[in-house]
């Protein structure tokens, strides 16, 4: 059974004004996509993952062209789930609780996962994770993820690769980061806190 890319969670055209359909249509149609079609070639000269879901595939994989692929699939997917139209603004429910207790306020929260999205080296990705029943924001480089590195459950993500950002806001990062929270879909963020 092949991996198939899975359908966005809301129509291309969603996320604008702080998302543009150009960029889904070249970050999901082209790169997202692109991981899939990869992958799908290497597990048929790999026979060992025939078979195994996106997510298994990523946590066996050892390092290189199969774990980038399914890792990439996995996290873009994630990226997908965390961000809604309609969303962002402070969060409600259990997230809520575990941020003030963790980080204080929301502010400091946001200043901290904004720090780590905007300011990290290269490509790669802010997460905030669960850890040891407290939350935490962590980094990650190129296609890895908290899962793949034992770093905590991830609850919501933010991709920094440029691919995410530079057609609608060339080489500013930051101005993206801070465009990400009028998206930041707390309601995922809970249900996975749920699930952890």
């Amino acid at each position: 059974m092949a991996i198939e890319l899975p359908p966005l969670p809301w129509d291309k055209n969603a996320l604008a004004p702080h998302i543009s359909a150009e960029t889904i249509d070249y970050h999901y149609g082209k790169h997202h996509a692109a991981y899939v079609t990869k992958l799908n070639g290497m597990i048929k000269d790999d026979p060992a993952y025939t078979g195994k879901s996106v997510k298994e595939i990523m946590l066996a994989a050892p390092a290189g062209g199969l774990f980038n692929n399914a890792a990439q699939v996995w996290n873009h997917t994630f990226y997908w789930n965390s961000m809604a139209p309609n969303a962002g603004g402070a969060p409600s429910g259990p997230i809520a609780d575990k941020i003030n207790a963790a980080f204080g306020s929301f502010d400091n929260f946001k200043s901290q996962f904004s720090t780590a999205a905007a300011g990290h080296f290269g490509s790669g990705w802010a997460w905030l994770v669960l850890k040891d029943g407290k939350l935490e924001v962590v980094s990650t480089h190129d296609a890895s993820n908290p899962l793949k590195e034992g770093l905590g459950t991830p609850l919501l993500t933010c991709d920094v690769w440029e691919h995410a950002y530079y057609v609608d806001y060339r080489n500013a990062r930051p101005a993206y980061v801070e465009a990400w929270w009028s998206l930041v879909n707390w309601e995922w963020a809970n249900a996975r806190l749920a699930e952890a």
